[in-house]
């Protein structure tokens, strides 16, 4: 399995590799290293009345993730990253120092779009479109294999309905939100 997948990242890396996306990918990738583009993006759809629901099953399904994800799964299964096994091919970015299972950042982005999804927001299309970006960009930039990546978007679209489920049944039982 982890030759087929080297195979995957090189044939990115053979075919793909240009200046531009040299000098694209790793600032998209930046923009969620933390999360940051996603609970930006909560805050700003708490902010006001009519959006606040789905800001709050944003927020509680990036919760979710980080729970799961980085305290949960990336410690209990510890995989190493692609960049470790072929340490020939050239980081664009620092390398990640935690594990590589399941991709973090492909988690929390695919959480915040079905968090939206799930709470009747039309912003979840724009939303997928950035989180396939981001899913992506950790592909060519070699630091996940790409089982990483699609378990990562499985994992986060099932905490994005279930952030937005908690949310929702938080509403109907005390007919307010925080």
């Amino acid at each position: 399995m982890q030759n087929f997948e080297l195979a995957i990242l090189d044939a990115i890396q053979a075919h793909l590799r240009c200046g531009f996306l040299d000098a694209v990918l790793p600032a998209v990738s930046w923009t969620c290293n933390h999360g940051e583009l996603w609970i930006l993006l909560a805050v700003v759809l708490v902010l006001f009345r009519k959006t606040r629901r789905q800001g709050w099953s944003v927020g509680c399904a990036l919760v979710l993730d980080l729970i799961c994800c980085n305290l949960i799964l990336k410690p209990l299964v510890g995989r190493i990253r692609p960049f470790a096994v072929n340490t020939a091919v050239e980081l664009l970015t620092a390398p990640p120092l935690d594990a590589s299972f399941p991709s973090g950042h492909t988690a929390a982005s695919f959480a915040a779009v079905f968090a939206l999804k799930a709470s009747g927001s039309r912003l979840w299309k724009p939303a997928l479109a950035v989180a396939v970006v981001i899913a992506f960009s950790r592909l060519y930039l070699y630091v996940h294999w790409p089982s990483d990546v699609l378990c990562g978007a499985l994992l986060g679209a099932a905490l994005g309905y279930a952030g937005a489920y908690l949310v929702k049944v938080l509403y109907h039982r005390t007919g307010r939100l925080p």
